[in-house]
């Protein structure tokens, strides 16, 4: 009998001391789970890109050995960022274009594309990122200076936020415009009966349409550009707003071989021809992509005063904005979206176009249930309209409000201002929200949107009391709006955007507690590490 307890003793010390094999553990960290207690760890076992799991260190190293083991060090673990809109492909493309971002005039912006053609010396030049609300004259440019300079080379010069854009003659050529052209949603801008090279939302495409196509391996070094500064900010995942069916298949390709990592979450642009494709083939899902929605386009841009709204703009007497496409187009396309399994998301900024976005999706979607159809910027609000966000997300991006409060009451005014850029109330309208930057319409840094969400101010701490801020987010609600609220926008909240059993081992480490640490320093943080499915990308 004595020999048999011993012998049970033996087996049971050993079977006590039998590790589970995983391939990474992360101890001594301050993990933020952003499960539905937001509850906080110390460590976690990853094992075939999952966490396995998560407890304190002392648990999670006494269970499993590990081929690879990081002592964090007290450092801050989040849920990987994912952003709920933005513009990843246009993103890798800005690299190899003019950047026109924080010009001061101008003057300054033909200065930076003198200085690139000397550099690149190219047959067509494009640029992106200038916004007269920045310059001294707070009025658009016209193309006499381009003019002079490059009589011959086409030049295209995008707005910041997209929805307007700067030609030279020869560019014009390219389309034949004229003072006579016209096209629905859209304007060519005169002065004095002379074009003025200022071409607005549809009517960009009068020239573009026009321009060289990139080629493939332009289109594969866009994407990879963009993924390293993806991955410099945290991104595990980006949702991009307008996506072609060739750069969707290229996005998969690269990620089929290994040469992509990043997730995407794809909003395909809704031309004829690739409503026809998707809704005729289904949802496409892998662990990396998931194509299941459409992006569609109801108004413009407030800066460039394309956004569509119910009185006129304060600040041009008998200017409405413009719908770029009109009523009956988004009706009809709401209607066979909603009859497939397919998520619509729209572009609204304008309160009257807000206004027939919301009721266009409650008439398709009456009878449907958790379709969370988007509404993509939900930016000027009417206040009858915010009780119409009860079934429907809003997606948001932060440092619009940050951005655009310099000149917005002086397009909408005082009454209109105190709906627009309204979170908190969104929020809670809905019960979530997500969060996106609209890179490169805005900087991609994650920071600033977590910054410009709980502070409603400006990197230079502007104004003091932040801006309207009754419709600032908590730190707990602006991180959650970043990961599983924006996961749940995907219907990917059951595998990534918190740490939990069974999800993605989409994690990143945080120089600083992005939960304790000062307001101000929160703009400044880096990323230490990025990982996605374990692997360390960056």
């Amino acid at each position: 009998m004595k020999k048999l307890l011993y012998l049970f003793a033996i087996v049971f010390t050993f079977s006590c001391t039998i590790k589970t094999e995983v391939d990474l553990i992360v101890t001594n960290a301050n993990i933020y789970t952003v499960n539905n207690s937001f509850e906080k760890a110390e460590a976690f076992a990853v094992k075939d890109g999952k966490f396995l799991d998560i407890g304190s260190s002392k648990e999670i190293m006494e269970q499993y050995n590990a081929a690879e083991s990081l002592d964090a060090q007290g450092q801050t673990i989040v849920p990987g960022f994912i952003d709920a809109h933005c513009h990843f492909v246009g993103l890798g493309f800005n690299q190899q274009q003019v950047n026109l971002v924080g010009t001061t005039s101008y003057d300054e912006v033909v200065k930076r594309v003198v200085e690139f053609q000397k550099k690149n010396n190219l047959d067509y030049i494009k640029g992106r990122g200038w916004d007269q609300n920045d310059w001294e004259v707070k009025e658009f440019p016209t193309k006499e200076k381009l003019d002079a300079l490059f009589p011959d080379t086409p030049i295209a010069l995008t707005r910041i936020d997209g929805h307007a854009i700067l030609c030279n003659q020869a560019a014009l050529d390219l389309g034949n415009v004229s003072v006579d052209s016209k096209i629905d949603g859209g304007e060519v801008v005169l002065a004095d009966g002379k074009l003025t090279g200022v071409l607005i939302d549809n009517a960009e495409t009068l020239v573009l349409k026009h321009w060289p196509k990139p080629s493939k391996d332009d289109l594969i070094n866009a994407i990879k550009a963009a993924q390293d500064v993806c991955f410099d900010y945290g991104l595990t995942t980006v949702n991009d707003a307008g996506l072609s069916i060739d750069a969707i298949n290229t996005i998969d390709s690269l990620q089929q071989t290994g040469a992509l990592k990043i997730r995407v979450y794809a909003m395909v642009s809704t031309s004829k021809e690739n409503l026809d494709y998707y809704l005729d083939n289904g949802v496409y899902k892998t662990d990396r992509l998931n194509v299941r929605s459409f992006k569609f386009y109801a108004d413009g841009a407030l800066g460039s005063r394309g956004a569509m709204l119910r009185e006129p703009y304060s600040d041009k007497p008998n200017h409405y904005g413009l719908m770029v496409n009109d009523i009956k187009t988004l009706q009809k396309t709401a209607k066979r979206i909603a009859n497939s399994d397919f998520q619509m998301n729209t572009h609204a900024i304008g309160d009257s176009a807000n206004h027939v976005v919301l009721q266009t999706y409650k008439s398709v979607l009456k009878d449907k249930k958790d379709r969370r159809w988007k509404v993509e910027h939900a930016q000027i609000i009417s206040g009858e309209d915010f009780d119409l966000f009860d079934d429907i997300i809003p997606s948001v991006q932060p440092t619009h409000a940050t951005s655009d409060m310099y000149w917005a009451e002086d397009r909408v005014g005082p009454h209109r201002i105190k709906g627009a850029y309204a979170y908190k109330q969104l929020l809670d309208k809905y019960g979530k929200i997500a969060l996106g930057t609209d890179f490169p319409v805005e900087h991609v840094s994650t920071f600033y949107t977590f910054y410009a969400a709980v502070a409603r101010q400006d990197l230079e701490h502007y104004p003091e009391e932040g801006f309207q801020i009754e419709n600032a987010l908590s730190r707990a609600e602006t991180l959650k709006g970043m990961t599983i609220w924006a996961a749940y926008s995907n219907f990917e909240e059951d595998e990534k955007g918190s740490i939990e059993i069974g999800k993605f081992a989409d994690f990143i480490i945080l120089d600083k507690d992005i939960m304790t640490t000062d307001i101000n320093n929160i703009p400044n943080l880096k990323v230490v590490n990025t990982f996605v499915s374990g692997e360390n990308v960056k």
